[in-house]
């Protein structure tokens, strides 16, 4: 029986699509709702609260370089199996402890960071393994915007129930996630038969450290930026914009995996560099007198985001590691995001309680960000194209093809 393809679009067999769609939508929904039921219940206090988080993230960290090196001695998807598993487990752990005290709340964040963090390499590298690299940003894309757009109504729906209730949900949900695994699939890429990376070697890698760099430069602006802006801001509006920007996102994320599949991966990581840092200069020269500037920065910035994050997270990485096994790429890639979300701890921390705007100087906030968001730039300037230049020009021409055809058809008709 011949295999169907999905869509000229994807470029992946229909079956293979399907597995990897829910393996991801599966791993990020739970990682987003667990994160945001614990953080409701959670001990009182801002410090308290960042903390707990610090420690998540840095175990999740942690944790992934951890399976990174234990996919070199076991099969890949027996290592996903396990990680399911072990998220099914850390997430009932909780739903059997009455008042949670905050060593508990220490060690159930950091076996969660664990059961997060140890597989996600290896899922990542699942999804560029059964993805080629002429559509892997369309299929990211979609995996991304599924995700976001359903953030709302989830975090909605958990409202509705208990605190024991939600964790049980979540552990059920997570165990769905092994359902890929019992999909229809072509035989099991074997990835102990890959050539296998060190750590050394992916750093010795120009291309990738070229694309690291910027990477790392916007999460850290991003997170810091995000940190303080809100004493720059009204609380009404920042939680419209808060209610507002997934969509965004979510939007620009579809719209930049296409784009990077058309137009290449590197025109849509500098437009999201140069889109972001403007953005940044117009709300630095008037931040608080025109209410407009703001509004412009809020969606310029969620358009980015969504296009630099599908763009770095899913896709660049793994167009670097194609020739090997590509869990230490997805490690170190993945590594600005996951330790950035503990800056807003050493944040609070550090200043004072008062607004910040009376901190840190409008003008110099913003400003320093653009400057730092066009020199992040530089790097890309002597990056490779990860898409090969041959799909580029193969699509590009498809595309004068198709416009050919119509003005025949419309002169025909004519005539």
């Amino acid at each position: 029986m011949p295999k169907k393809l999905l869509s000229e679009e994807t470029g992946t067999y229909r079956r293979n699509f399907f597995k990897i769609f829910i393996l991801l939508f599966n791993t990020f929904t739970w990682y987003y709702a667990t994160l945001l039921v614990l953080t409701e219940n959670l001990p009182n206090g801002s410090h308290a609260v960042f903390q707990y988080r610090a420690v998540y993230y840095s175990i999740a960290f942690a944790s992934g370089i951890a399976g990174a090196l234990i996919s070199e001695k076991m099969r890949r998807l027996k290592l996903l199996k396990f990680w399911i598993i072990l998220g099914v487990a850390a997430t009932l752990l909780p739903a059997f402890l009455g008042n949670i005290t905050a060593m508990q709340t220490t060690l159930i964040l950091s076996l969660l960071g664990l059961s997060f963090g140890l597989g996600m390499p290896s899922c990542l590298a699942y999804f560029a393994n059964e993805t080629i690299s002429e559509n892997r940003g369309y299929t990211g894309g979609v995996i991304y915007f599924t995700v976001n757009m359903s953030a709302l109504p989830i975090a909605i729906f958990l409202t509705s129930f208990s605190f024991q209730i939600n964790l049980a949900m979540l552990a059920v949900w997570r165990g769905l996630g092994a359902i890929s695994f019992f999909l229809p699939k072509q035989e099991e890429k074997d990835t102990t038969q890959r050539k296998q990376s060190s750590f050394k070697s992916v750093f010795e890698n120009k291309s990738f450290i070229l694309y690291l760099l910027p990477w790392c430069m916007f999460a850290l602006i991003d997170i810091f930026e995000k940190t303080i802006i809100k004493g720059f801001i009204e609380l009404e509006q920042y939680q419209l914009t808060l209610l507002m920007q997934p969509i965004l996102t979510a939007i620009s994320a579809l719209i930049g995996g296409i784009l990077a599949d058309r137009i290449g991966r590197k025109r849509v990581v500098i437009y999201g560099f140069v889109s972001l840092g403007i953005a940044y200069a117009i709300i630095g020269i008037a931040p608080q007198t025109i209410l407009i500037s703001w509004y412009f920065y809020f969606i310029i910035d969620a358009i980015a985001t969504g296009m630099l994050w599908v763009t770095f997270i899913l896709v660049l990485w793994g167009d670097l590691s194609q020739l090997s096994a590509g869990e230490k790429y997805y490690v170190i890639g993945s590594a600005p995001f996951l330790l950035t979300e503990i800056i807003p701890l050493t944040l609070t921390l550090l200043i004072p309680e008062v607004t910040t705007k009376e901190v840190i100087p409008a003008y110099t906030a913003f400003s320093v960000a653009s400057f730092f968001l066009f020199l992040a730039v530089l790097p890309l300037m002597y990056a490779p194209e990860t898409l090969p230049e041959k799909k580029i020009e193969i699509r590009r021409l498809k595309g004068y093809v198709q416009q050919a055809k119509k003005l025949t058809e419309k002169y025909t008709k004519k005539s």
